[in-house]
């Protein structure tokens, strides 16, 4: 009876670690396509709508303590200007890359922490977080810290 007890823990713990394991990664690729390619790198708004929810905010504070929000409206047409201003997309040495440090998921939520790269120069600490809808997941959010 205890080989029993102890084979299904030891299944419902794997799976449940498989099943981690596999959002994990399709939250990278949300991330890498929405964010990495679609905002930074190539200007692409078709990817930036895969992953990034459309009440998605960015959130920062600037002189004096003041808080600011961009909506991805408005964060969207900012990529939009920049593509035609040849400014997108980027090439070479200003190409943006991104390490992942941790992804915390707990049932539908997620934070991710990742280091953020402008060229070889670490630039940003961003904090984002998802949201897993029917559709999957989804960016819903973004703070970080200058470096």
């Amino acid at each position: 009876m205890k080989k029993l007890l102890l084979s299904i823990i030891l299944i419902i713990a794997t799976v449940a670690t498989i099943a981690q394991e596999s959002d994990k990664e399709a939250i990278k690729q949300v991330i890498q396509t929405a964010y990495v390619e679609g905002i930074q790198n190539e200007g692409n708004i078709e990817k930036i709508d895969s992953g990034i929810h459309p009440e998605f905010r960015l959130v920062g504070i600037g002189e004096g303590d003041e808080m600011w929000i961009l909506p991805i409206r408005e964060w969207k047409e900012s990529v939009k200007k920049k593509v035609k201003e040849g400014k997108l997309p980027r090439t070479g040495q200003d190409k943006v890359s991104v390490d992942f440090i941790d992804i915390d998921i707990t049932g539908r939520a997620a934070m991710v922490k990742l280091n953020f790269y402008l060229g070889k120069q670490l630039r940003f600490i961003d904090y984002i977080g998802l949201y897993k809808f029917e559709s999957g997941w989804m960016m819903v959010s973004k703070t970080y810290e200058e470096m």
